[in-house]
Parts: C-alpha cells; sequence; structure tokens
C-alpha cells in the first residue's frame, strides 16, 4: 500500500461520473466518490478514474 496520495494532486481530482471531490482512503489505496457510491483503485501511485474499473461501495 502506498503512504499517501500527493494532497495537491487530490485537491484536483474530481469523480468522472459526478464532478465531485473525491477522498483518499489509505488502507484501500483508493479513492472515493461518496456521491457516486464507487470506489477507484490508485495503482503504482496513479489514479484509475475508469468507471469500469471502480468498485462499488
Amino acid at each position: 500500500m502506498s503512504a499517501a496520495l500527493d494532497p495537491y494532486l487530490l485537491s484536483k481530482l474530481v469523480c468522472p461520473v459526478t464532478r465531485t471531490p473525491l477522498r483518499w482512503n489509505a488502507e484501500r489505496d483508493e479513492l472515493v466518490s461518496d456521491a457516486a457510491g464507487l470506489a477507484f483503485p490508485v495503482r503504482d501511485g496513479v489514479p484509475v478514474l475508469v468507471v469500469r474499473e471502480a468498485r462499488p461501495l
């Protein structure tokens, strides 16, 4: 698991479905969109903001 996502990068990323801010879940290495009910993986430090790659919450 990665230690953290860069705070600047996190402040610029939005959910590709709802265009709302994402929150970082360090335990699972993923970005969570509470509005869409989806969690997007972060692989090797790179956010994968592809809806078909997201898992439902």
